[in-house]
């Protein structure tokens, strides 16, 4: 609405950091804020590290972080800017809905959690939202977020025993790599196998990438 749109120009911008490490997707995010009258790109980063560097320079209102990301992933981003500026303001972004990732970033202080296919104006809005301090979460990632309620948590140790499962170690190499005993071995797989409801490793690696708990080397 023209009156809508006039308001929100008198207002000072939504001060905005783009942290996305592919172009095409960066020129995606920046064309849908551009297109906003209450909205500036204050910078743009394409890893983590770059973003903790360019947050202290600018300290924008908001900051979209792509979670998955070379050098220092979104995550890692996240916890070096809020350890630092507990009042920052993140929208998670990601290709991937598991339920891990969403997990992780909204414990980790995301105040949203949206991914790349969503709509343009789930975008703004969710930037609106967490801009006035409050946390968007589409009915999706909500009810992912319930459902975690009632999933067990992998223990430090078993989410190192699963990385090696996945990277296609057998027990005696997990044993040797991780320096345990081989039973100690075979009671994690035990554990990881009856946490993910996965009846052998295929099945737990499988379930371990597509919820996010695991993520592939870039």
């Amino acid at each position: 609405m023209p009156g809508q749109t006039n308001i929100l120009r008198e207002r000072a911008p939504i001060r905005i950091l783009i942290v996305e490490d592919h172009l095409i997707a960066r020129l995606g995010i920046s064309t849908i804020v551009n297109s906003q009258p209450d909205m500036s790109i204050v910078a743009e980063a394409v890893n983590g590290q770059q973003a903790h560097a360019l947050y202290r320079t600018h300290l924008p209102d908001v900051t979209l972080m792509d979670i998955r990301m070379p050098v220092m992933s979104g995550f890692e981003a996240v916890v070096a800017i809020r350890d630092e500026f507990p009042g920052a303001r993140i929208v998670a972004l990601s290709t991937f809905g598991g339920d891990e990732d969403i997990r992780r970033a909204i414990t980790l202080g995301a105040s949203a959690y949206l991914t790349k296919d969503c709509l343009n104006d789930e975008l703004v809005e969710a930037i609106r939202t967490v801009h006035s301090g409050g946390q968007y979460l589409p009915p999706p990632v909500a009810a992912i977020l319930t459902s975690l309620l009632h999933h067990p948590i992998l223990s430090g140790r078993e989410l190192a025993v699963l990385e090696l499962i996945v990277d296609g170690l057998g027990n005696k190499e997990i044993a040797h790599q991780l320096g345990i005993a081989k039973d100690t071995v075979k009671n994690h797989v035990k554990s990881i196998l009856k946490k993910l409801d996965a009846d052998d490793r295929t099945q737990a690696t499988t379930k371990a990438i597509q919820r996010g708990i695991i993520h592939l080397h870039q």
